[in-house]
């Protein structure tokens, strides 16, 4: 797959280098689609960020309720004895 994707975009860059404009537009619609791409990955770095909170949050929230206390990030929480 990421050779796939890597094959797309060196074509679509090639297709953007070889196409009939004047160099100016061409540095500019390399910068927009560079630009594009940069917000794109930010936003998924973001989306993974929050998968990755809500996660730690699922968990805690789980051992929480498994051991009856509190999780505070402390260290002093005692779990429940048997």
């Amino acid at each position: 797959m990421k050779s796939f994707l890597a094959g797309l975009g060196i074509g679509i860059g090639l297709g953007i280098l070889f196409a009939p404009m004047s160099g100016e537009e061409t540095r500019d619609n390399l910068t927009q689609r560079a630009s594009d791409l940069a917000e794109s990955a930010r936003d998924l770095v973001d989306q993974g960020r929050e998968r990755v909170r809500s996660t730690v949050s699922a968990i805690r929230g789980q051992a929480e309720r498994f051991t009856g206390t509190e999780a505070t990030g402390t260290g002093t929480g005692s779990a429940r004895s048997l």
